[in-house]
């Protein structure tokens, strides 16, 4: 019962992870696939930082943040919402240290589509988000589901970032990997292993669909 609950709360976190991070991680990838500006290479830097630092110095920087004296944390407390050593923490740090990972693999479907496409339309009068939606978008979808779902993977695997945030709290921040971390310390190593047959499957399921998506390459 307890592997099922830290089971679907992984998920379901993982879920909203992805959910929170899509909108904005595709929103960057067509804005850097498509435009140079001054800062870009700072954006790009910026949005990659997750993927070189260590996880627990990215749960540090969102812990310095989100907590009660942190510039974000204080304007939640204000609203009355808590978010470190809650369910939501580990939402935060899953999309954070996902979104890496669907703005590349996003990017590099949006390059991939020929652009000639979209000036076609523009010529005929349709405007850039009619473009966007109709286009650029459909002919990418591949590689940003694609990136939805490699995002999604890392988000179920998270550790380090949760862990700084979010702590392992049964019932309530508990998840798959900080569980089997959990578990192993405390010499319970049997509850580790079914974890980690649970995480390894379901990893294993979404890296392959996202390997079968970034197959189908727009037109």
């Amino acid at each position: 019962m307890d592997a099922w609950h830290i089971t679907w709360f992984t998920i379901v976190s993982a879920t909203a992870a992805t959910a929170l991070m899509l909108p904005p991680g595709v929103a960057i990838a067509w804005i850097l696939a498509r435009y140079r500006f001054p800062g870009r290479s700072i954006v790009e830097t910026i949005v990659s930082l997750p993927l070189v630092l260590p996880p627990v110095a990215t749960g540090l920087i969102l812990l310095l943040l989100l907590s009660r004296r942190g510039i974000i944390g204080r304007f939640l407390e204000s609203l009355g919402i808590d978010v470190v050593f809650t369910w939501k923490a580990v939402v935060i740090a899953m999309a954070t240290m996902g979104m890496p990972l669907l703005v590349r693999t996003a990017r590099a479907g949006f390059e991939q589509v020929d652009q000639r496409y979209e000036h076609v339309a523009a010529t005929l009068g349709a405007r850039p988000a009619r473009i966007f939606f109709t286009i650029s978008l459909p002919l990418a979808a591949p590689s940003v589901i694609a990136g939805a779902v490699l995002a999604f993977a890392r988000a179920l695997g998270e550790f380090g970032a949760t862990i700084m945030i979010a702590g392992s709290i049964p019932g309530v921040t508990r998840t798959l990997a900080v569980a089997i971390y959990s578990y192993t310390e405390t010499g319970r190593d049997s509850s580790a292993f079914v974890l980690l047959g649970i995480s390894a499957a379901i990893a294993f399921g979404a890296l392959w669909i996202a390997n079968k998506l970034s197959e189908r390459r727009p037109a």
